[in-house]
């Protein structure tokens, strides 16, 4: 089993790309961005950086770009509505800023 993770670790980082959120810029959400949004229900204000699958940490503010609510922010910007269907329920959010770095 150790050594079939580390053959994992191994092919994961030999693909793996180093992107500098400081370096890139927009007005659209995109790989890398920090979203602000607010829940319209509750009135939540979130803020999360979209990372690669490997990086996601819920707790620390960093989502996968694989995961439901970036799959549903990629492409969005500053004041649009996005649903997202997620396993507890769908929600709906918007957009309230968008920065990287």
């Amino acid at each position: 089993m150790i050594m079939a993770r580390v053959k994992y670790i191994e092919d994961v980082l030999s693909r793996a790309e180093v992107i500098d959120p400081a370096k890139l810029s927009g007005d659209r959400v995109k790989f890398g961005a920090t979203v602000s949004l607010i829940n319209s229900e509750t009135e939540e204000k979130t803020a999360y950086q979209i990372v690669g699958p490997e990086e996601g940490d819920l707790k620390a503010g960093r989502i996968s770009v694989a995961s439901p609510l970036a799959k549903s922010l990629l492409g969005r910007g500053v004041g649009d509505e996005v649903t997202v269907h997620l396993p507890g329920g769908t929600r709906v959010y918007e957009i309230l800023a968008v920065s990287f770095g």
